[in-house]
């Protein structure tokens, strides 16, 4: 065995989590080696899946820690205002907002003039960019394409095996490959979930007016409608159907999906253009069980996947990046070995009610939402007046969404580990 393959971390997966979180534990003066089966120069694919993602302030702050946060700013759209209509039928850009309507403004929380927004949007290409630039400038070793075929784990180290038979050796090994998982499967992790018979037709659309930095979310009965603004006059759609719809619009001709996507956006911002390609994506929700194991450590999808309702899937995931961090660099400057099972059960500890509940309440939100039984409807709108009217309601939803409530991570606070 040569030095070379010793490392302090072994990161099964070099994507947006897994790149984080290797970022973030170099910092702190671990060594990594991060796994990914993609070619890492794949993260620079100028449409690399189409989505974009709403970053929450708080990982935002993380993003700019780990030094990727500059390379994203310029590509990154505020989003100062969240409007929430619900509504049950097709022209979501109805003139007067009904009782059943939510308004979030980022001035309600602000600190002071040109305080944190409510989040940023930013396309994923961008930020896979970003990553990518940042691993390199920070030496980080890549082992890509290589595919995990195996994990073996005894008391004093893990081994993950490649496809070419190398041999990596760790004191722990991280799943951060997403919810098919090798390590968490290997570790005799089970995941619960269940699909929704739903998919999230994907696509980017240019705007006549501009957006002024406002996300719209209509829900409707076959699910959320989202309009997610982006930089240059462009926006983010999100638009869910049932899986036979959502297949047969990514099938439609140009014309049909234009004349469909009209019906539902309406002409508040005047023609809309659709611009690359589309996507579309079968939603689920899926849950690993335990977030540790011997010798292993899950984060992001790969310890849970959520409906993307809420836009919260790669907050979690970071923000698991930044915990499971803290706790290894502060055992390692402690003494102690990172991989032992009391240094995983900090981290379990610190991420498993976070993830189950928000889990849970999101499915709970997804089920309320897509439907249009009557005495459904009427509490739900009703809920929503409320929340609408109170404002330190509001301002809780806020800073939830903002990702800045609970036992935060330093770095999620802007702070070095």
């Amino acid at each position: 065995m040569s030095a070379t393959d010793r490392y302090d971390i072994i990161i099964a997966g070099a994507g947006l989590a897994g790149a984080s979180f290797g970022l973030a534990a170099a910092q702190g003066g671990l060594k990594v080696v991060m796994v990914d089966p993609q070619p890492f120069d794949a993260q620079l694919a100028p449409s690399f899946d189409g989505r974009s993602t709403a970053i929450a302030f708080a990982t935002f702050r993380m993003l700019d820690a780990i030094g990727v946060g500059a390379a994203m700013r310029s590509h990154a759209c505020r989003m100062d205002r969240i409007l929430v209509t619900d509504g049950r039928r097709p022209g979501a850009a109805t003139p007067a907002p009904s009782p059943a309507f939510l308004r979030f403004d980022a001035d309600e929380i602000a600190d002071g003039v040109g305080g944190e927004p409510l989040g940023y949007m930013v396309e994923n290409r961008r930020i896979r960019t970003a990553l990518a630039e940042a691993v390199a400038r920070a030496g980080l070793e890549v082992r890509a394409p290589a595919a995990v075929a195996a994990v073996e784990t005894d008391p004093g180290q893990a081994t993950v095996i490649l496809g070419d038979g190398t041999r990596l050796r760790g004191a722990l090994v991280v799943g951060a490959e997403g919810r098919g998982s090798r390590v968490r499967a290997s570790a005799g992790i089970e995941a619960l979930g269940w699909g929704y018979g739903q998919s999230g037709v994907v696509a980017t659309v240019r705007l006549e007016h501009d957006h002024g930095n406002v996300a719209h979310e209509y829900f409707l009965p076959s699910g959320p409608f989202a309009i997610l603004p982006l930089t240059d006059q462009r926006a983010s759609l999100v638009w869910t159907e049932t899986t036979r719809r959502a297949e047969a619009l990514k099938a439609a001709s140009d014309e049909a999906f234009h004349a469909h996507l009209m019906r539902r956006f309406g002409e508040f911002l005047g023609a809309v253009t659709v611009e690359g390609p589309r996507f579309v994506y079968p939603l689920s929700l899926s849950l690993a069980e335990r977030l540790t194991a011997h010798r292993t450590a899950l984060i992001g999808d790969a310890a849970h996947g959520v409906h993307p309702v809420a836009g919260q899937g790669l907050n979690l995931g970071l923000k698991d990046a930044a915990a499971l961090a803290e706790v290894l660099i502060q055992a390692a400057r402690n003494g102690e070995d990172i991989g032992s099972e009391t240094v995983l059960d900090r981290y379990a500890r610190w991420r498993r009610f976070d993830n189950v509940t928000l889990a849970a309440g999101f499915d709970a939100f997804v089920r309320l939402f897509s439907n249009d039984l009557a005495p459904v409807r009427l509490a739900r709108d009703l809920g929503m007046a409320a929340v609408n009217r109170i404002a330190p309601l509001r301002r809780a939803f806020m800073h939830e969404a903002g990702g800045a409530t609970g036992d935060l991570p330093k770095l999620l606070k802007g702070e070095a580990v």
